[in-house]
């Protein structure tokens, strides 16, 4: 604390001391400039009285994250030889592989969260795109022999539209 004249006092940042600041901690009362600050639901808190954690919703311990990639696994060879057995040629939908597309990303969403206890993240968002990427694969290897396929449009905008729909589910 620097006086500049004798009734005005001049508080600086504790982790910034060539920064001035009259915005203090909620909790320890020490100065903090705008970049130390942390917004909590009680008001501008300091770095170490914030206490910044996860929520326990996205936490992802190691048993539920195998849990979930072989989930994620299981369902993506699963749906992937079916759908390599019954639709061997995606062309004949067309158009409708947009809504089984929905379909199908909105499944795995909905099964890797109950696989998953519930929890969300990026750990389950990613599991959930590589089931649906491995079941294209799969797919493709039992339709066409390889993993593959040229000019297989409708293919890819099935996985781009799963992807999608079991990413924002899993937000």
């Amino acid at each position: 604390m620097t006086t500049s004249s004798p009734t005005e006092t001049v508080n600086h940042c504790a982790t910034h001391p060539d920064v001035e600041s009259e915005l203090q901690c909620g909790r320890c009362e020490k100065y903090i400039c705008p970049r130390c600050m942390v917004q909590t639901p009680v008001g501008a808190r300091c770095r170490e009285c914030a206490r910044m954690r996860r929520l326990p919703m996205y936490t992802l311990g190691p048993v539920y994250t195998a849990r979930v990639v072989g989930a994620a696994l299981a369902l993506g060879v699963a749906f992937g030889l079916l759908w390599g057995l019954l639709v061997p040629q995606v062309a004949l939908f067309g158009f409708f592989m947009l809504f089984i597309g929905m379909f199908a990303g909105y499944g795995m969403a909905n099964a890797l969260d109950w696989a998953g206890g519930r929890k969300r993240g990026v750990i389950v968002q990613a599991s959930a795109i590589g089931g649906i990427v491995v079941a294209y694969l799969v797919r493709n290897v039992v339709a066409d022999g390889q993993p593959i396929v040229p000019n297989d449009v409708w293919g890819l905008i099935f996985v781009a539209i799963a992807a999608v729909t079991a990413w924002n589910r899993l937000r």
